[in-house]
């Protein structure tokens, strides 16, 4: 009864997390507001999510096939709904920071609930709100695995509470966000079932965790994709180890040289210290089993060859730092931990974010294209039907609300350009793919052919309009075109 009461009652924690959503969402969508979001994640997600809501297929002109041939993550459809309301990428960010930020509440009562006092509490979700990753992550466009964060802590506290429904739902959540998830749902089973003694929860966890996985990479995503949407599109990260999955996992098992070699390297050291040191304080041999469910998020990051998975900036990382704050609360609870103070706890959390999040990239790399920021604005406005666009990878998440939107990219340039009614380059800002040689000489190509007219001009900035819009702009022209 004592516990039902603090699962409703106020607490002082809920300003944290209103105050956390309000800087993680103006933090976000200022990054958006100076074009540093990128067609690579937000733009994807950003296309599918408007085709869903007005009833379209969502195949993204970005990556060629249908969302779900991605990760299999059918939280798009929820998602579709705010779309339904308004259609605006600001949902997304929206829902993020909301996400982020939500996943104090259940930590707050995991820790309440294994003993640790209300100043504890209090510090483990300050804890876990500093933490880099959470900040990073939230800047970093927008990836569905953060509603699983607040999912897997409040599926942790409802098997703890023998909620079973909820329980069921937010395992649901979880594994609606991404295929890969019912890795780290099967190792979450494994722990409730063995160690926590919680055998319904557990049992329910890893028999949905395998069938979601089968079902997920068997059915679902070769359905809805292509041979190179199916999951053996990321085999390249781990090419080390062979050319197919039968390959990988015979290495794996036969040859533990070349694993090891890949384990226990410099690079994966650096990851771990990165990961750890936030939290390095409350971890402990006593609180060290909650850690099984990161297992399968970091064995992938450790094996794989790919830079990206081995930071704290992306994505890859964030389905540990559930488990992580666990162990932490887990350690606290057996009288453990270097520090048990609020007040140390919090000092240190803040020292690692102030050395660790990347809010430093507002006044370095997120004001690079400040230079033509108005000039991309006014041409982004005039963008003003729902025609295919070609574009680059930072402008291409503001227009992204239609069928067909194509990146510039100097390795494979388009081999049609009819089929786009707009093309916006940026010269002084070519974008990822692109470089200012290959936009500087598309530039001089289009003015010269009679298919494309000059629309806006500014700053660098170009916008052709293909040839059939010429009578419906010709009585706004005047002015537009600037050197």
């Amino acid at each position: 009864m004592g516990m039902n009461k603090k699962l409703i009652s106020p607490n002082p924690v809920f300003w944290m997390i209103g105050v956390s959503a309000l800087i993680l969402f103006g933090c976000s969508s200022l990054r958006h507001e100076l074009f540093q979001s990128t067609a690579f994640d937000l733009g994807i997600f950003d296309q599918a999510i408007y085709l869903i809501s007005q009833g379209q297929s969502p195949i993204s002109s970005l990556i060629g096939f249908h969302i779900l041939g991605d990760h299999a993550a059918w939280i798009f459809y929820v998602l579709a709904l705010f779309y339904k309301i308004y259609p605006s990428v600001y949902w997304l960010f929206a829902i993020q920071a909301g996400a982020l930020a939500l996943a104090a509440l259940p930590i707050w009562h995991l820790a309440r609930h294994a003993g640790l006092t209300t100043g504890q509490a209090m510090a483990i979700a300050s804890v876990y709100l500093l933490y880099p990753l959470v900040f990073n992550i939230n800047l970093f466009d927008f990836h569905p695995e953060v509603i699983a964060v607040p999912a897997l802590l409040g599926a942790v506290l409802a098997a703890r509470l023998e909620r079973i429904g909820w329980f069921c739902l937010c395992i649901f959540l979880v594994l609606g966000c991404k295929a890969v998830l019912s890795l780290t749902v099967i190792a979450l089973g494994v722990w409730l079932l063995v160690f926590e003694k919680k055998r319904r929860c557990g049992a329910i966890a890893l028999a949905s965790g395998i069938i979601w996985f089968v079902i997920a990479t068997k059915i679902v995503i070769p359905f809805f994709g292509t041979q190179a949407a199916s999951v053996e599109r990321h085999i390249s990260r781990y090419a080390y180890l062979g050319n197919s999955f039968p390959e990988i996992a015979k290495n794996l098992l036969l040859n533990p040289g070349l694993v090891l070699g890949q384990v226990f390297s410099l690079t994966n050291l650096g990851y771990l210290l990165l990961l750890l040191a936030p939290v390095i304080w409350g971890l402990s041999l006593q609180g060290m089993l909650p850690l099984i469910g990161a297992f399968p998020t970091l064995l992938m990051n450790l094996l794989a060859d790919y830079p990206l998975q081995k930071d704290l900036i992306h994505q890859y990382s964030l389905p540990a730092v559930p488990f992580l704050v666990l162990s932490i609360i887990s350690t606290l609870a057996t009288g453990q931990g270097w520090l048990r103070n609020k007040r140390n706890i919090i000092l240190w959390s803040l020292v690692a974010f102030i050395a660790l999040a990347k809010y430093g990239y507002f006044w370095s790399i997120y004001s690079d294209s400040l230079d033509t920021w108005q000039a991309t604005r006014q041409a982004v406005a005039l963008v003003q039907t729902k025609g295919p666009v070609l574009t680059t990878a930072e402008i291409a998440p503001h227009i992204t609300h239609r069928p067909v939107v194509e990146l510039t990219s100097a390795k494979l340039p388009p081999a049609n350009l009819a089929k786009f009614d707009y093309i916006l380059l940026n010269l002084s800002h070519p974008g990822w793919q692109s470089d200012q040689e290959f936009a500087a000489n598309l530039v001089n190509n289009l003015k010269k052919t009679q298919l494309f007219q000059l629309r806006y001009q500014q700053d660098g900035v170009y916008l052709f309009v293909k040839g059939v819009f010429r009578s419906s702009i010709s009585s706004t022209k005047v002015g537009m075109i600037k050197g």
